[in-house]
């Protein structure tokens, strides 16, 4: 049986009209900026680190021209948090047996995290907290986010070996280096 998650996290959005959408989520959701570069943006309504997030495809893929074209502007993925980082890989475990797997797995420093995309291609995000408070997160994401906004992948199997042998979380939540910054990944592409 698969482990659920505790509760809906976060959109993430690829656009061509970052600026635009970021004045936009401002006005709709009184949301304010957590962390923004002119390639990514991340933006709360409430206590969380984030809601949303933008990628700025005119940076990303400045060849592109699309600004209305599903698949290339439009949602990214979703994110759906879980109790614990035991739940988190006692999950991934579940789904590996069965033959799913993530294409990606990062700790992106206020999170750890494995994507998934379902048959249609759709992907979500599958995270658990890397701090005990919101205020603890978004300290993180004013003070050393900078550092890398994407994260550092981490092998998911030795995550879990070490886990079920008794490691502590501590050993996993506090993203111990930032450096190398993982490439940007997605279903769609090439890992």
């Amino acid at each position: 049986m698969s482990i659920q998650p505790t509760k809906f996290a976060h959109v993430v959005y690829r656009t061509r009209r970052f600026d635009e959408m970021l004045k936009w989520y401002t006005a709709v959701f009184d949301a304010k900026v957590q962390y923004a570069n002119p390639v990514v943006a991340f933006l709360t309504y409430d206590d969380e680190h984030h809601r949303f997030a933008f990628a700025n495809m005119s940076l990303i893929q400045p060849e592109g021209t699309e600004t209305d074209k599903l698949g290339v502007v439009g949602v990214d993925h979703l994110a759906y948090t879980y109790a614990s980082l035991g739940d988190l890989f006692e999950n991934y475990a579940t789904l590996k047996e069965r033959g799913i797997r993530p294409y990606w797995t990062i700790h992106h420093g206020i999170t750890v995290s494995m994507y998934y995309a379902d048959p249609d291609g759709n992907q979500m995000e599958f995270q658990v907290d890397a701090f005990e408070t919101n205020e603890e997160a978004n300290a993180f994401m004013h003070d050393r986010f900078a550092a890398n906004p994407i994260g550092v992948e981490f092998d998911a199997d030795a995550w879990l070996e070490r886990l079920r042998a008794g490691a502590p979380d501590s050993e996993f939540l506090p993203r111990a280096a930032d450096l190398p910054v993982s490439p940007i990944r997605g279903a769609a592409m090439k890992v």
